[in-house]
């Protein structure tokens, strides 16, 4: 899975850099392949690439609530008064 995100992504980008190239000579083609290319990244490989990396991850520690901001405060208080900023 983590290939077809690289080849995707990969794609997305010759997709962008063909369409910069052929500006010149066809410029509505070059358009399509520009927002193609760009959809791709956003609507396509975004989503894949958060799927397969974030898979088994636990959200809730990765969002700012009342206890994780408690194990912080926890945490910032442990550190020796040499090592604080």
């Amino acid at each position: 899975m983590k290939y077809l995100v690289s080849i995707i992504t990969i794609g997305c980008f010759a997709a962008i850099i063909y369409g910069f190239n052929i500006q010149e000579e066809n410029l509505p083609l070059s358009h399509k392949f520009i927002g193609s290319g760009t959809l791709g990244l956003f609507l396509v490989a975004m989503p894949l690439f958060l799927f397969v990396y974030s898979r088994g991850k636990k959200m809730k520690d990765y969002m700012l609530t009342e206890e994780n901001i408690k194990k912080m405060r926890e945490r910032e208080s442990e550190k020796p008064d040499n090592q604080q900023s």
